[in-house]
């Protein structure tokens, strides 16, 4: 087995070169005046609609785009503040996902736009003989005298011209949006930002809210009654809305040994795992291990059963290996900090989203958080759950990251189901359910988030009807199953790789998704097993096989291009006899109230040969390449765009054969390309972490010609000896007691 080699070496840094902006429509595509009468029409009634209702200071807006519209594509000059007024983001028609985006914008702006859209109509229709096509605009922008065409303008500017004629060509309308649902119980509302107060502005609808009921400047918990009021006076403001009260998903639970024949030593410097879900009994073995805390009302009765998931997925986080020694993983035993926020039956969201924040930040040892409970509700395809946002916003303000189960389907439903909230967390590892054949649970729930975000990330064994999860609870030994009892697992690895062995979360996250690929084609959905099922032992983990050479790279994105074109894979016989496989990860900030369009920042990574002084990437990715050009639809589908997970690798066939090396010292390239849609400062000191590995297609080891290039080459390299580490860990845990 070879270990896996953790590289430190120079990234170099690069500004976007952007060049002259050339305004065009695509290729043989045409705009007629006509598409554009249609748009003035929908800017007067937007004009007059806002005039007369004097809610707020201003006027939302939706666009309604006929495709999945890349930032380039985005209207440039209908709405003169388009790229700074962007309050929501989601998808329209379902047979074929188009972008609706919302804005908001000041009266005169709307004005403003029927001037300039009327002048253009005008334009076209005596000018142009009623259409603008793109040869035309080529013609307008021509610096050939003999074939340029010169237009008339009286208050518009070319450049402005050109950009209504390309905006109404992506645009299908203009109107005025609202999400509306019916709810009986407490609703958790996002509203659209405005220039108004969110207190000044539910007070004028005669909804009075005090401070305990907002979560952040646009998000609110309502009563039934007030929610009905928002609906009736001002249902544009309705961004999103879900319920409060979430029912769990259930786990089956057997008792089978009421006996207590375990036991546990005492707790020395095992690392801490934090643990946030029903309450935890304290009559159990392993409790002198676990500091719990119920956070539920006072005012709330609870009973046995409220005790039993709690106590149930701790128990697997402190001693599952002793309960299912097939599932031993070699990483030990952890301590838990347990806080009880939901019963046996409900949670609400509410009362989640005001606690775990501050759970955080009174915490800041533990690195690690576990979090089982689910939602019984799918997810909306238009945005995240409020649950999920503020774990989102959480991993990125803090240097923590979620460990969530995949939430599960009730033994009755027999359609494919939608993961629930929590599980649509973009910056948490979600984790799902196989069976003990490595088969997707009957139970399993599917992706994807926000239609393309690979969710869940993992799969990993939480018990099936032949072969259930062993836990341990108030009642004694249980077998239990559900992708609850498969993600504590996975916050054992995750807590070891970062507590005890000393990697990043964001090494850690990279390695773990790393370890659940193969070289083979994926067999299963992986919108039920995400990217593959992690293997039990941690060593299989950090180790591969003798053919194999795995390393974790690690860096920081401070501008556009991030790269180094200087990893110096073996040669022989003037060629490269290897596969590769890697894997990327970050943490983005992320933006709920821009809807489909939730990671602020996107890394597009390129990794593969040196040819022609550039990378020739293992998955073809050819983006921000010179002349070529990807639908943005295409870009989320075939490289992952805005997503922030990114594994790309090479299937291994029998028929694969060296690559020439494509130049002298044989070096491979990484690249990643730094893009941002609001702000430009989203995607600075951005942390990254990449785990490689290659395959030599002849079965020959070559690790370690592989580290003394890598020591010519100015890279330093430090073998992950796990027994060293723990070694390590141990003494730095050591309490030392000073003689007086």
């Amino acid at each position: 087995m070879n270990n896996t080699l953790l590289l430190k070496g120079t990234f170099e840094q690069a500004k976007r070169d952007n060049g002259a902006v050339v305004i065009s429509l695509p290729k043989n595509k045409s705009v007629s005046s006509e598409k554009l009468k249609k748009i003035l029409q929908d800017l007067k009634y937007l004009y007059n609609y806002w005039a007369n209702d004097t809610t707020l200071q201003g006027a939302l807006v939706s666009v309604y785009y006929n495709k999945i519209a890349a930032k380039s594509n985005r209207i440039q000059r209908l709405l003169s503040s388009a790229n700074n007024s962007v309050r929501g983001a989601r998808f329209y028609d379902e047979s074929s996902p188009k972008h609706l985006i919302t804005h908001y914008v000041s009266l005169q702006e709307i004005e403003q736009s029927i001037r300039e859209v009327a002048e253009a109509i005008e334009i076209i229709d005596t000018q142009l003989d009623g259409c603008v096509s793109a040869q035309t605009i080529e013609k307008i922008n021509s610096k050939n005298k003999n074939e340029k065409i010169n237009l008339h303008y009286d208050n518009l500017t070319k450049t402005n011209f050109l950009k209504i004629v390309v905006d109404a060509y992506y645009v299908d309308r203009l109107d005025i949006f609202s999400d509306i649902k019916e709810f009986d119980d407490k609703s958790i509302i996002t509203i659209f930002k405005t220039s108004v107060d969110t207190i000044d502005l539910m007070n004028k609808l005669g909804i009075r809210l005090s401070n305990d009921r907002i979560i952040d400047d646009t998000t609110l918990l309502l009563l039934p009654d007030e929610y009905n009021l928002l609906k009736e006076k001002a249902p544009y403001l309705i961004s999103m809305s879900v319920t409060d009260l979430s029912e769990l998903t259930k786990s089956d639970f057997n008792i089978i040994d009421a006996s207590d024949n375990f036991t546990v030593p005492t707790s020395k410097n095992e690392p801490t795992i934090g643990v946030i879900d029903t309450l935890f009994s304290n009559n159990v073995y392993f409790s002198d291990w676990v500091e719990s805390k119920n956070l539920l009302p006072k005012e709330i009765e609870t009973s046995e059963k409220d005790y039993l998931h709690g106590t149930a997925v701790t128990s697997i986080i402190v001693d599952g290996p002793t309960l299912n020694p097939l599932l031993d993983d070699g990483c030990g035993r952890f301590k838990v900090k347990h806080f009880g926020v939901a019963t046996n039956d409900k949670f609400s969201s509410f009362t989640i989203l005001k606690n775990i924040e501050r759970l955080v930040i009174e915490n800041p040892e533990i690195k690690v958080w576990n979090l089982s409970l689910g939602s019984k509700y799918a997810v909306n395809q238009n945005f995240i759950s409020p649950e999920a946002a503020i774990l989102d916003k959480i991993q990125k303000d803090y240097d923590v990251i979620f460990v969530i189960a995949g939430t599960n389907k009730e033994d009755n439903e027999e359609e494919e189901k939608r993961v629930g909230a929590p599980a649509d967390s973009i910056n948490s590892l979600i984790v799902n359910s196989v069976t003990s054949k490595g088969e997707p649970t009957k139970y399993t729930r599917t992706g994807p988030v926000l239609s393309f975000y690979i969710k869940p990330d993992i799969a990993y064994y939480g018990g099936d009807n032949e072969n259930k999860i062993k836990v341990y609870t108030q009642r004694g030994v249980e077998h239990v199953q559900g992708t609850s009892f498969a993600a504590p697992w996975i916050a054992r690895k995750i807590c070891y790789l970062i507590s005890v062995l000393g990697l990043s979360r964001e090494e850690a996250k990279a390695l773990i998704i790393h370890s659940s690929t193969n070289w083979e084609k994926q067999k299963f959905d992986p919108n039920k097993i995400g990217h593959g099922i992690v293997p039990i032992k941690i060593e299989d983990v950090l180790n591969t096989k003798n053919d194999e050479i795995q390393m974790i790279i690690s860096g920081v994105s401070d501008e556009y291009n991030t790269y180094n074109y200087k990893l110096p894979v073996p040669v022989h016989n003037g060629k490269h006899p290897f596969i590769a496989k890697a894997t990327v990860c970050y943490f983005p900030k992320c933006s709920r109230t821009q809807g489909v369009d939730y990671t602020n920042t996107e890394l597009d990574i390129k990794f593969g040969r040196i040819k022609d002084n550039d990378i020739k990437s293992i998955d073809n990715n050819y983006q921000d390449t010179k002349g070529h050009y990807t639908w943005e639809k295409d870009a989320r589908l075939n490289y992952r765009k805005w997503d922030n997970v990114k594994h790309i690798r090479e299937v291994f066939t029998t028929r694969k054969r060296p690559i020439d090396s494509g130049n002298p010292k044989g070096f491979w390239g990484l690249s990643l390309k730094t893009k941002n849609r609001l702000n430009l400062e989203d995607g600075k000191n951005l942390r990254f972490s990449i785990v490689i590995t290659l395959k030599e297609l002849n079965g020959v080891n070559r690790i370690d010609d592989f580290v003394k290039n890598c020591l010519l080459n100015e890279w330093f390299v430090n073998r992950i000896d796990v027994q060293h580490r723990v070694e390590i860990h141990n003494i730095s845990e050591e309490e030392i007691t000073f003689e007086e």
